[in-house]
């Protein structure tokens, strides 16, 4: 699978603009602020149907202008496949495979399987449990449309029982009938939520731990450690146990909602404990892992992109790198770099065929 071209109207910072590919490794370099970011992250658009940077799909549209179009072909398994997405302000956002729209996004997630590597993965780190928990579902949902529709279902009955839990603060009343119906629904939901989240971190952490002693040369002794109150308890149980504490909260305060997944190196948080070159080479082991999981899992070699890695790599980490490109266990790369030298100099040491767009 690899993407053919693509065009893009009124996004970011670009008012029109036009790319065909034609090598294994593309490569966007030029100043900051010029845009390369920007191409890679239309592709990433075109893959889970919202930017990677930007949640607010709005501020996607270029500053002054009522709408952008991103409009792609990808060859998968030789068949060309057209994906356009596109936005109007005060409109949904619309997205279509071969001139049909889908009525569901969820029902395109995993079409295009792709992995972005970008300094903005630091958030996975840095920022709450909600971001690790999107991240193991992502994946998962790549390969899983059934997870994926759990998951919202999950998602949906929980903001009904917490809605229920305010009604009932505001009003002073409490009907257990009404919330063991919603008691139940998320037992269902969360159990089977669990045991796929569970499932899924077993087989991973072999392929990362394989990554990050690659990167590292075993330097390091690092961690995934798989949190949620689940493991304590069947979640029915749970809920019924914490009923006064979600009532005195206005909110539900146990289910896989509030699973974790704790990052550690030498059995501390490596967010306290691991300087920033170990905290980089433990991120892009995350995502070559998720890379290999979701190639393994699907028979498709996804897209990667490299957004600006190589900025505080040292050479050994990026020699790791090249060598895995030569190995032919990626497909399509994109590579977005600041400094033109340095990225001829490193894709042309994979001895694989490339192309430089100077923005």
């Amino acid at each position: 699978m690899y993407l053919k071209k693509i065009s893009l109207f009124n996004y970011k910072n670009f008012s029109e603009a036009s790319f065909e590919f034609d090598g294994k490794i593309i490569c966007f370099v030029g100043k900051n602020g010029i845009g390369k970011t920007n191409v890679l992250d239309a592709i990433y658009h075109l893959s889970y149907g919202k930017s990677y940077f930007n949640p607010l799909a709005v501020q996607n549209i270029k500053h002054g202008e009522e709408f952008f179009v991103i409009d792609a072909e990808f060859i998968k398994n030789e068949r060309s496949e057209q994906l356009v997405c596109s936005l109007k302000k005060g409109q949904k956002k619309v997205l279509k495979r071969n001139g049909k729209a889908y009525d569901k996004f969820s029902d395109h997630i995993g079409f295009i399987p792709l992995v972005i590597i970008s300094p903005a993965d630091r958030d996975l780190i840095i920022e709450g449990s909600e971001t690790r928990r999107k991240f193991i579902d992502s994946i998962i949902s790549q390969l899983d449309s059934h997870y994926l529709q759990q998951l919202i279902q999950y998602q949906k009955v929980m903001s009904q029982r917490n809605a229920l839990l305010k009604y009932f603060a505001l009003n002073h009343v409490f009907d257990n009938d009404t919330l063991s119906i919603y008691n139940e629904q998320l037992n269902d939901f969360g159990k089977y939520i669990f045991e796929k989240r569970k499932e899924f971190i077993a087989e991973f952490i072999p392929i990362f731990n394989k990554h990050h002693h690659a990167i590292t040369d075993s330097q390091e002794s690092v961690q995934l450690v798989y949190e949620s109150h689940l493991f304590e308890n069947d979640l029915l149980t749970l809920l019924q146990q914490n009923i006064n504490k979600d009532r005195a909260l206005h909110y539900t305060s146990m289910g896989i909602h509030k699973d974790d997944l704790s990052f550690e190196i030498d059995n501390h948080p490596i967010k306290k404990f691991g300087s920033q070159g170990q905290q980089k080479s433990f991120l892009i082991a995350l995502k070559l892992a998720q890379f290999e999981f979701l190639k393994k899992q699907s028979g498709v070699k996804p897209i990667l992109l490299f957004d600006d890695i190589f900025d505080k790599l040292d050479e050994t980490r990026v020699a790791k790198i090249v060598e895995m490109v030569n190995s032919d266990t990626f497909g399509q790369l994109f590579i977005s770099d600041t400094h033109p030298e340095r990225t001829e100099a490193i894709v042309k040491l994979t001895h694989q065929s490339y192309k430089i767009f100077n923005l």
